[in-house]
């Protein structure tokens, strides 16, 4: 069923047609206060101010509440009206067009931008015709002050629009009583008085129209202290010394259309919306909603709250995360989900910022294409790029809009594509964090992790059937853990496994060796294929970027600290910060602890398949760096722990391996904490290469810690070497 609201007049609902009570008085303004900002929060502070103003009763909250608990039950017959809670606040949701205020603004700034005064005039009698009484029939608030006052003058401002118009057309008789009128109810309105002077005038009637002239000023001489503008003297001069003209110039409206402009009152949203009929382009952008998303409730209420806090200015939310992590589909998944918030249209755009094979879209070309959905002929189009800015600010501004733009490389890509005003909420996907529009456009930054267990298992059942996947369970759990959360990589099983009717296990035994598994997580297909999208990433990094990316694929253990990396990339630690950091920033790598950092397991299999790429000269040079970095810095913890003498002097370290430096035992077992797992790892892979002194080595190292960690009370044991079973066997395994 469908619902219209009236507040130019009587505040009153209809649903199809049939009038609906809206019980007590207060429960109707309690609906036209949250018409007013509709598909905005408004908080029950706020609402209790413009019900009350500074009368509230003591039980004012308790009755609000019941006020919309009634409400929800007096429309809950229409399918497209709910009045939900959301972000502090209460939002009654509905389409603009639905409202007649919101239809009477929008019709009159279709006319304003008519092109033709036959066309104008029709739009502005449509806008006046919604219009039922003078006034509004609201409480004697404040608020509702302001408003009732503010619509009177924007009622009375389309008024004048529509008098000029029609005194193009020639109506000037038509229009004699009307103005009159006017004149009296608005005595020292400038506009008003040379609309009725031109009329005059051209009805043959000029000594009237110079009398009015000069009524005029003496008014305003004595109760103003002033004189006529520059725009009435001048018209008052052209009737003067000209004839009657059936044709002539309009009544000024430029200078002195500012005495009687109209002054929203606070909390009002008087943007364009959509109108019964030719209403504006409204564009409808948005690609379809993700057949199998999955889980993601935090990351959809964390939007929720961080697109409702900018009230007062454009919400931006930028979502970074790694390429294949699902930012796409959360992004449409919460548009999809709010959609009716955003009645005048929602724009799209796949900005191309790490496509793999085309180059990034630029701002003009996105440009163009908001401007003609949004109504704007082609040939119409600025060719220069910051007149193509300044016209879709102009055109998006006041109007309740979604852009989402997908696949940003940059903030410079994203900037000029901001709309105007402050009505609109822009949503952003980028494999890069957009430090600079948090900076400088005041975004919020939320990063988008892999899916949780239970998420990706959700997921995976969604593209095969619970049934298919209960049949083998342990394949499942396996291929689940090879794809480390990953969405896409899920998603590529899963489509493997549909498509060719392929065996769990058979695909989970094919993912077993790591050599093959990139291999496996390749449908053919350019956006599903793991090793293309990770390459799209690091095309846009400079050379010592993508370099030391393929480096960090050497390292053995699940992380490493900045001391091990600055080895390994053979910088100073500084140096190796940055470059840490703009793989961070990049979402190639993460900052799990403090000064720790690893990779996402896939994204470390392809890191690691780049390190193997790289010549010679580079690659044994950083790995005899990192051996040299692990095995004396663990030698010099280990003679801080009291442990024996190694079996041979290992020499003096590699040039740029920079040794860990602990100046007592408590740092020494600090060390070896954080390191422990690194250092099994390096262990077990020195012995498959044949390193045998450097394993020996390290191995007596890792005896002397895992005896000292026997001999520290289980308090304070740490539980990666707990886990690892902190006995003394490490050469073994």
């Amino acid at each position: 069923m469908t619902a219209e609201f009236g507040l130019l007049g009587t505040v009153e609902a209809r649903i199809d047609g049939r009038r609906v009570d809206l019980g007590h008085a207060k429960q109707r303004y309690v609906l036209a206060a949250l018409l007013v900002d509709a598909n905005h929060a408004v908080s029950p502070g706020e609402l209790v101010t413009r019900l009350w103003g500074d009368r509230a009763p003591q039980q004012a909250l308790a009755s609000l509440y019941s006020y919309l608990s009634r409400l929800r039950q007096a429309l809950a017959a229409a399918d497209d009206i709910s009045i939900d809670r959301w972000a502090g606040g209460y939002l009654l949701s509905v389409e603009r067009s639905a409202v007649d205020l919101h239809r009477f603004r929008c019709l009159v700034a279709r006319a304003r931008a008519a092109g033709t005064p036959e066309r104008a005039a029709g739009l502005f009698e449509n806008a006046l015709g919604l219009w039922h009484t003078e006034t509004l029939s609201v409480p004697d608030t404040p608020w509702f002050n302001a408003l009732r006052n503010s619509l009177a003058m924007e009622r009375l401002a389309a008024e004048l629009d529509l008098s000029d118009r029609q005194l193009l057309l020639g109506k000037h008789g038509e229009l004699l009583p009307g103005l009159s009128a006017r004149r009296r109810a608005h005595p020292l309105d400038e506009r008003v008085a040379g609309q009725l002077m031109l009329a005059l005038h051209r009805s043959g009637r000029t000594g009237e129209a110079l009398e009015e002239y000069h009524v005029l000023r003496r008014q305003l001489a004595e109760e103003l202290g002033t004189d006529p503008g520059a725009d009435l003297q001048r018209l008052h001069q052209r009737i003067l010394h000209a004839p009657p003209a059936p044709a002539a110039t309009p009544a000024p409206a430029a200078a002195t259309a500012a005495r009687s402009a109209p002054v929203a009152p606070q909390g009002t949203a008087p943007g364009a919306a959509a109108a019964p009929e030719q209403a504006p382009a409204v564009p409808r952008q948005l690609p379809p909603i993700p057949e199998f998303f999955t889980g993601r409730d935090r990351e959809l209420t964390t939007l929720d709250e961080l697109l409702a806090s900018n009230r007062g200015a454009t919400a931006i939310a930028a979502l970074g995360g790694a390429g294949g992590v699902g930012k796409t589909w959360l992004a449409l998944r919460w548009a999809h989900r709010n959609r009716r918030r955003f009645p005048d249209g929602q724009l799209y755009a796949n900005l191309r910022g790490f496509h793999p094979t085309a180059e990034p879209a630029g701002p003009s070309a996105v440009l163009r294409g908001f401007l003609t959905a949004l109504g704007m002929a082609a040939e119409a189009v600025p060719p220069d790029p910051d007149a193509q800015a300044a016209r879709y600010r102009s055109l998006t501004a006041g109007r309740h809009m979604l852009i989402l733009l997908d696949n940003a490389r940059d903030t410079a890509q994203v900037a000029p594509l901001l709309p105007g005003g402050r009505h609109g909420t822009v949503l952003v996907t980028s494999r890069n964090q957009l430090l600079g529009l948090a900076t400088r456009h005041g975004a919020r930054l939320l990063g988008v992790e892999v899916l949780t267990e239970p998420e990706g298992h959700e997921l995976f059942a969604r593209h095969l059937g619970a049934a298919r996947i209960a049949a083998e369970p342990a394949a499942t759990a396996e291929l689940l853990a090879h794809c480390a959360g990953l969405p896409l990589a899920i998603g590529i099983l899963a489509a493997r496994a549909a498509a060719l009717g392929t065996p769990l296990a058979e695909l989970a035994e094919e993912l077993r060796e790591a050599d093959g598994r990139l291999d496996a997580l390749d449908t053919g297909d350019i956006g599903a294929h793991l090793r293309i999208v990770f390459a799209a990433s690091l095309r846009v990094l400079r050379v010592e970027q993508a370099r030391a990316f393929a480096l960090l694929g050497l390292l053995p253990g699940p992380d490493t600290g900045l001391p091990a990396a600055a080895a390994l990339l053979g910088l100073p630690p500084s140096q190796t910060r940055a470059v840490l950091r703009s793989l961070t920033t990049a979402h190639l790598i993460a900052e799990h602890a403090p000064g720790r950092f690893r990779m996402h397991a896939l994204t470390r299999l392809y890191a690691s398949e780049r390190g193997a790429q790289l010549p010679a000269h580079v690659r044994e040079p950083a790995l005899l760096r990192l051996a040299d970095h692990q095995l004396f810095s663990a030698c010099r913890a280990d003679r801080l722990l009291g442990g024996h003498p190694l079996p041979s002097d290992p020499g003096e370290p590699a040039p740029g391996s920079e040794p860990a430096r602990p100046a007592d035992a408590a740092e020494a077992l600090a060390w070896f904490r954080a390191e422990h797992d690194v250092l099994r790892a390096a262990l077990h892979a020195a012995q498959r290469s044949g390193r045998s002194a450097f394993a020996r080595r390290l191995a007596w190292a890792l005896h002397t810690y895992h005896a000292a960690q026997r001999a520290t009370p289980r308090t304070t044991r740490h539980p990666t070497t707990v886990a690892a079973g902190g006995g003394p066997a490490v050469p073994g395994g």
